[in-house]
């Protein structure tokens, strides 16, 4: 049975509908067995920037230890429910000790490049890929060098702020449009060519067309239909072990919506676990 850990982080989002994401986190994890699910507690607070340039880095801090306490202690594979975006970096970290060949594909309608220096949110899931690559606010990003660019492939973005898009060419790293995710095959080859021994996969949901899924902070047009990312996924699984994998960003505006979009969430849950 798949080993789940729920993280309702809602520090790191830039919504003004933030704290739906903690909503979200719950609404899936009444979805999975109770016997293998364990909730993070997250502080209440919004929590201060301590002069990082990261809006609420002192609560963001306080959840990265208690999820990294929490992972330290199991060598199985682990899926964590978010929550923001920012739940994957210390779950990636502690899949790059168990794996040290490890491959990182980051389903995600955003980049989510940013820096501390060029977010204008100075919100902390606009910069977590940057985070897992090394670079941003110490205390919130894994050490340089643990994951480099070229072990990592950005799936599904149509939506770059400012500089990210030359970002993406500046690192190296191998960005497949949604378009292309149609066959399901060619993220598959993209990460066999990294030469990685495992493979992460964080699932930002707002990577799925409105069509398909609505309870997100951002949606964005042109994404991927739910059988679009089940049979990339599946394409993945079938190139090398998956290492961990996260779900973010499930923010349902009204408990009905929930039930709405639960559907789709699990048959992602399930391509995962």
């Amino acid at each position: 049975m798949a080993r789940f850990v729920i993280v309702p982080q809602w520090q790191g989002s830039p919504s003004a509908r933030a704290m739906q994401l903690i909503d979200g986190a719950q609404a899936i994890a009444g979805d999975l067995p109770r016997t293998a699910c364990t909730t993070i507690e997250v502080p209440l607070e919004a929590g201060e920037a301590l002069d990082t340039g990261v809006h609420r880095f002192s609560s963001l801090t306080r959840t990265r230890d208690a999820l990294e306490d929490e992972l330290a202690r199991t060598d199985a594979p682990v899926i964590v429910v978010g929550g923001d975006c920012g739940v994957s970096v210390a779950a990636i970290g502690a899949a790059a000790e168990r794996e040290s060949s490890l491959a990182v594909v980051w389903f995600d309608a955003h980049p989510d490049l940013h820096t501390p220096e060029s977010s204008e949110s100075g919100a902390f899931g606009g910069m977590a890929l940057s985070a897992v690559l090394g670079e941003g606010a110490s205390g919130l990003t894994l050490a340089p060098g643990t994951i480099g660019a070229e072990r990592v492939v950005l799936a599904g973005a149509r939506d770059y702020e400012t500089d990210e898009e030359s970002r993406v060419a500046d690192l190296g790293i191998v960005a497949i449009d949604a378009a292309d995710l149609a066959d399901p095959e060619a993220l598959a080859t993209a990460v066999a060519a990294t030469g990685a021994a495992g493979i992460y996969v964080h699932v930002d949901l707002d990577v799925l067309d409105p069509a398909a899924l609505t309870g997100v902070t951002a949606a964005v047009p042109f994404g991927l239909t739910v059988a679009q990312l089940v049979a990339a996924i599946g394409a993945l699984r079938a190139t090398a072990p998956l290492v961990g994998a996260t779900i973010a960003g499930f923010a349902p505006p009204t408990p009905a919506a929930a039930v709405d979009d639960l559907g789709a969430i699990l048959r992602v849950v399930g391509a995962l676990a």
